[in-house]
């Protein structure tokens, strides 16, 4: 990403330009004035503390030590850490309180790095680095630890987290700093023990993985019987994706389930109340699954639970899940979107604009992401 790039602090001086950096985010001016906790940042405003946190990392010998690519998408991450801090600071019984700006950081960030065009592995990692940026600092209290380490290391790498956060402590005043350094550190040794500090965890096969993110307390290594009978295709994009002519082109022949479809058969609007279009998707889904024949689950699909009602009713038949993310740039979407023969309303899209969870490994035995634009 060129802007990042350009305002990545560089050798020899390793200097933060935040002037800089404030001309060029409008998210970034926002984060002006936003107070926090004040037992655990003393240092003021939620820029404030994005400021030296950006500082802490560009000071840390082992980023430093990283590739430049590397050193920039790390420097994304901590940037926008906090990005949904304005969206969900609350004052509560006297105390200031940010709950939720991890999740929702992570949809920000999505949206925000979409439209400045970042490809998407390198916006995913972000967002995936943003969503679990607290992680490190409670991680040992966590009974689902192993389950989280697994999953951050595919969707990015452990030890950018580790890093992350370890900007994230230094960028603060706080009583417990040495304690959450001390819990970070941990985090990253437990992750290394577990072979997934900078690298993807290993699962002995696709269905594996798939079930052992299924089934709390499964073990990880243990190489499950693969008993599929069928495919079920689960497509995932904003309108004008791309996603009927991807089918077109990849599954030719193959019955399809189409939300689409069905609300022109049943008469409602996409801006409609959509449960009934739903039961009617899932009931023309469970006679394929009990039929034992593959096809295509064709929806927008952009929010991981309603992902997850298409693959959990799949895994129930004993079918493979493969899904596929189909995305285009911005302008693309919606000029496609405006040449529908029913197009989907903009509050409807700029709706699931903001809804938009990228699919990732942990949900399916295979996800494609591909760009259409």
């Amino acid at each position: 990403m060129r802007v990042f790039d350009e305002l990545c602090p560089a050798p020899p001086h390793w200097t933060v330009r935040w002037d800089e950096v404030r001309a060029a985010f409008g998210w970034v001016r926002a984060m002006a004035g936003v107070p926090q906790d004040e037992v655990f940042h003393g240092e003021g405003d939620v820029e404030t503390h994005t400021r030296m946190a950006c500082e802490a990392l560009a000071s840390l010998p082992q980023w430093r030590a990283r590739p430049r690519d590397e050193r920039v998408r790390l420097f994304a991450a901590v940037l926008m850490h906090d990005v949904a801090k304005p969206h969900c600071t609350r004052v509560e019984d006297g105390r200031v309180t940010a709950r939720g700006h991890s999740r929702r950081g992570d949809l920000m960030a999505r949206r925000i790095l979409w439209e400045m065009g970042a490809p998407i592995a390198w916006r995913e990692h972000v967002a995936a680095l943003i969503r679990h940026h607290q992680v490190p600092f409670w991680a040992l209290e966590r009974p689902d630890l192993e389950r989280i380490a697994f999953r951050v290391s595919l969707l990015a790498r452990n030890d950018d987290l580790v890093l992350l956060a370890s900007a994230d402590v230094l960028g603060r005043v706080c009583p417990d700093t040495a304690e959450l350094l001390d819990n970070v550190a941990l985090y990253g040794e437990y992750c290394a023990e577990q072979g997934c500090l900078d690298a993807p965890r290993a699962f002995p096969s696709d269905h594996a993985r798939f079930w052992y993110f299924r089934r709390p307390g499964r073990d990880a290594s243990y190489d499950a019987y693969d008993d599929t009978r069928l495919t079920v295709t689960v497509l995932s994009g904003l309108p004008g994706a791309g996603k009927d002519h991807w089918i077109a082109a990849n599954r030719p022949g193959v019955p399809v389930v189409s939300l689409d479809r069905l609300r022109a058969e049943m008469g409602v609007s996409p801006a409609g109340d959509q449960r009934a279009v739903a039961a009617a998707a899932r009931e023309l889904a469970r006679a394929h699954l009990r039929a034992g024949r593959s096809f295509v689950w064709n929806a927008t699909n952009v929010s991981r639970a309603q992902r997850e009602l298409c693959s959990g009713l799949a895994a129930r038949y004993r079918g493979r899940v493969e899904i596929v993310a189909l995305e285009a740039p911005p302008q693309v979407v919606r000029e496609r979107n405006r040449r529908r023969a029913s197009p989907v309303p903009e509050p409807v899209v700029d709706r699931l604009v903001r809804r938009w969870e990228t699919p990732d490994p942990t949900e399916a035995h295979r996800v494609d992401w591909l760009a259409t634009g």
